[in-house]
């Protein structure tokens, strides 16, 4: 396990040689090659920051052609390269392996095409996620995949992690919104995957790589789809005292053939954290709020209302209350939104989880996770995507208390444990990166993390792109497995109803 201030050692590789640099510099320029100690430090981690580690060399492509040469030029050299995006990431992803190349694609910016015909634009990597609709918007478009971090996270790094965002439960996660790419492989070969169609004949290529997380190449330029803003938005709240009887609400909702745009809950301690960032009015003293985003033709999103706060008050609900204006849309979702930022306001160290259960699995993981707060003598604060069971855990500790990392690190893996028990998966969207490989293996036999490499091998056989990271390691299409430890959970029985 890693400590707080550096990633485990890892195995020696190539050295970046003065003549390596100088053909970098040749490349990109000099302002395109960061070599300073003190600046390489900027990349040291990504948004997990309780992991770090020093790249040899951070440049700064500007185009599908430099990133090109730069990864032939790894490949020639045998030296390992890691792409980053805005350093967003909640899951080590972009982390560097000691002495790698780290090719920051923040200068790769342009939107290339808007084709509102064809509801298509061609993007950099480096386009943060909220401008491409910024770009649509005034023609009445945008881009659905919206991450919490959506104003400073990079298309690139959203392709890489699969990421979602509130509204993923109707509209999809970004593989639903990629239809094409141009790509670098691990051996500095151009590859075009996919295209302006929506369904290309032959293997869905575009979707094995969005989530590969930088394992399979880097993507250069990417074709989005997006999509027309609905005639009527609705955004409601409603308070309940527990979140049990929330989670109770929402599968009511989805039950009665209710499909939100969203559908978030917050437990009391996260609203609490919210509130002391970002004064956004929830009620006070609610145990856990429920945020529900109707959107549609306005007849329809009217009687969807009338449903769901019916359903809501059946559950428990305290409170219901709608947004009349933008402005209390906004001020809604802003809480939510910044949540994982406030739980600095209630904790001076935490570690943000991300783990999928089956909506139902609710109340039975939430009365474990209260468990394991006891059992390690730390809180955790709840955030859930709850339309698609995509639970935020945000588990608090101090860092000055001597063993409260190392009891944080274990806790969360726990909740991991259970998600998985419960017939979940050990990442909804933050990816797996460095902080859940050793968490594989619960989920997958070795045999399937073998075929799972088989792949990898065929695109890097020398393991050139962003290394050590997703699968435990090392792996050359194989190795012993984890040790695979029951959880509580499956041994009660309760995985094999969902």
């Amino acid at each position: 396990m890693a400590d707080s201030t550096d990633i485990v050692a890892q195995p020696a590789i190539p050295a970046i040689s003065p003549r390596m640099l100088d053909e970098l510099r040749a490349m990109l320029g000099d302002d395109g090659v960061i070599i300073e100690e003190a600046e390489r430090r900027t990349y040291e981690s990504d948004g997990l920051a309780s992991y770090r580690a020093l790249p040899g060399v951070v440049v700064l492509p500007t185009s599908t052609e430099q990133v090109r040469d730069v990864v032939r030029l790894c490949a020639r050299a045998g030296v390992p390269f890691v792409p980053r995006g805005s350093g967003t990431g909640l899951s080590g992803g972009a982390l560097p392996t000691p002495g790698c190349v780290l090719i920051a694609l923040s200068r790769m910016r342009q939107i290339l095409a808007v084709d509102l015909s064809n509801q298509r634009v061609i993007v950099q990597p480096g386009v943060i996620n909220l401008q491409v609709t910024q770009r649509v918007a005034p023609s009445g478009y945008y881009y659905a995949p919206d991450p919490s971090s959506q104003q400073v996270c990079s298309i690139g790094g959203n392709i890489a992690e699969n990421s979602g965002g509130a509204h993923c439960l109707k509209y999809g996660f970004t593989v639903n919104h990629v239809l094409g790419m141009r790509v670098v492989l691990a051996n500095g070969e151009v590859a075009d995957l996919g295209g302006y169609a929506v369904d290309l004949p032959g293997y869905d290529l575009p979707g094995v790589f969005v989530g590969s997380e930088g394992t399979l190449g880097i993507a250069t330029e990417i074709i989005l789809r997006i999509v027309r803003k609905p005639e009527a938005v609705l955004t409601a709240l409603a308070a309940f005292p527990h979140t049990d009887a929330a989670g109770q609400a929402v599968s009511d909702i989805i039950a009665g053939g209710i499909l939100p745009a969203a559908i978030e809950i917050m437990d009391r301690l996260s609203i609490e954290a919210a509130e002391a960032a970002v004064h956004a009015g929830y009620p006070k003293g609610a145990g856990a709020v429920l945020l529900v985003e109707l959107d549609g033709v306005q007849a329809e999103v009217n009687e969807q209302s009338a449903q769901v706060e019916a359903l809501c008050r059946a559950a428990g609900a305290t409170e219901w209350r709608l947004a009349h204006t933008d402005e209390e849309r906004a001020l809604m979702w802003k809480g939510r939104k910044s949540a994982f930022a406030a739980a600095g306001r209630i904790s001076p160290n935490y570690i943000v989880q991300d783990g999928v259960i089956p909506r139902t699995a609710l109340p039975a993981v939430l009365r474990e996770i209260t468990a394991l707060e006891e059992r390690y003598g730390l809180r955790v604060a709840n955030v859930f995507h709850a339309g698609d069971g995509n639970l935020h855990p945000l588990v608090l500790y101090d860092e000055r208390d001597e063993g409260a990392f190392e009891r944080a690190e274990e806790l969360a893996g726990e909740i991991l444990r259970t998600c998985v028990a419960s017939g979940g998966s050990i990442t909804g969207e933050h990816g797996v990166g460095m902080d859940k490989r050793g968490y594989m293996p619960v989920m997958f036999s070795e045999a399937d993390m073998a075929t799972h490499q088989l792949l990898r091998c065929a695109l890097d056989p020398a393991r050139l792109a962003n290394p050590e990271k997703v699968y435990p390691t090392p792996r050359l299409c194989g190795e012993t497995p984890g040790v695979y430890r029951p959880h509580p959970l499956e041994t009660a029985g309760i995985a094999e109803r969902f």
